[in-house]
């Protein structure tokens, strides 16, 4: 049992990791591509295509597998048609707008602003300031009123001061660029770093900062509305599917979605329900690690002293903003266990506790 809780605790973190350095891959393949001539929204349609197909016979499986379970567990408490019923999964109308309202705000609007502004940067610049989707979610929860602000509190205290610090390294970024950072692995930078700075004098890179800014706040808001939908429905699968099938239908695009669509949207679901939505965006600085060191490796990318300042301090801001929500997460334990302990006559099975373990065995 310590074992499993131990893997129930780590879980979450190394889903994250996993998937960080799958979209360091996405950030470097798709500015490769885009640079040769490909058309973003082509680019987007056979991404989420390929996704929908890859992670369709997934859904079926594991879902009518989670199904048989939840039935015999509650079989166990209750008996006759009603109690199947509550285990069933429904489409509702509800729920099919706000489908279309994920496809519409991931797989069109942020996929599409995003690839418009890396091509207009470059892959390490894109990763880099993408880091503030943290705290656009931050900003974004306090308005809808999904997350608490208590400025009495450390931690609340943290949170403020961690997004603060963040808009202020995007800032940094943004306005001082600094001189070029030549590693070892860079002195035979050609035409990428000829393209770069032709890019940031012509005036596209302005353009491009602008569209990776709207591209992080429509990630956020697909993070909170997944967030959401996945309360009323808790299946992961099924919705990354339905999103990516109606994300090839609204925007009509590319190839390189099994890993960063497909399973990112599973994986972000899974750790959404165990740790909500910021906790999900705070994993961006690993990404932007891993592009810069790959991006000046085989792209050939120009590092100046500024993106690397703008982004340390970035980083800054994040780590202050979890650590915030670190101590949300350890109260909202603590709160559940003495619920448990002053609740323990319930019935044993509950469909959410189910999901939760069957989610995680998934892994």
């Amino acid at each position: 049992m310590e074992l499993v809780g131990s893997w129930r605790k780590v879980m979450p973190y190394m889903a994250m990791v996993f998937l960080q350095f799958g979209y360091a891959g996405l950030f470097l393949l798709s500015v490769a591509s885009l640079r040769q001539g490909m058309s973003h929204y082509v680019l987007v349609v056979y991404r989420n295509a390929i996704a929908a197909a890859a992670m369709a016979p997934f859904a079926l499986w594991f879902e009518r597998m989670y199904l048989l379970v939840v039935n015999r567990a509650h079989v166990r408490v209750a008996t006759g048609p009603a109690a199947a019923r509550k285990t069933s999964r429904k489409m509702t109308l509800s729920l099919f707008y706000k489908i279309v309202a994920l496809a519409l705000l991931e797989p069109v609007l942020d996929q599409n602003f995003f690839y418009i502004g890396a091509r207009n940067t470059s892959a390490s610049f894109s990763s880099a300031l993408t880091n503030v989707l943290p705290a656009v979610t931050f900003v974004n929860a306090i308005l809808i009123r999904m997350e608490r602000i208590n400025i009495k509190e450390r931690r609340s205290q943290a949170k403020i001061a961690g997004t603060v610090i963040t808009v202020g390294g995007a800032l940094l970024m943004v306005l001082f660029r600094g001189p070029v950072l030549n590693f070892p692995w860079t002195k035979h930078a050609g035409s990428h770093v000829v393209a770069d700075t032709a890019n940031h004098s012509s005036g596209c890179w302005l353009l491009g900062i602008v569209m990776i800014l709207l591209s992080s706040f429509c990630w956020s808001a697909f993070f909170i509305l997944q967030s959401h939908t996945l309360r009323s429905y808790p299946s992961e699968l099924s919705l990354t599917t339905m999103i990516c099938a109606m994300g090839v239908l609204q925007s009509g695009v590319v190839a390189l979605g099994v890993m960063c669509s497909g399973v990112a949207y599973y994986l972000q679901g899974i750790v959404i329900q165990e740790r909500g939505p910021v906790f999900v965006t705070a994993f961006c600085p690993l990404c932007m690690i891993i592009v810069t060191v790959l991006g000046s490796f085989i792209l050939s990318e120009v590092i100046t002293l500024g993106r690397i300042t703008g982004a340390m301090i970035i980083v800054v801001g994040l780590y202050a903003l979890i650590w915030g929500k670190s101590n949300d997460h350890v109260n909202q334990v603590e709160r559940d266990d003495n619920f448990e302990k002053n609740n323990s006559f319930e019935l044993p099975f509950t469909t959410t506790t189910i999901t939760k373990a069957s989610n995680l065995d998934h892994i």
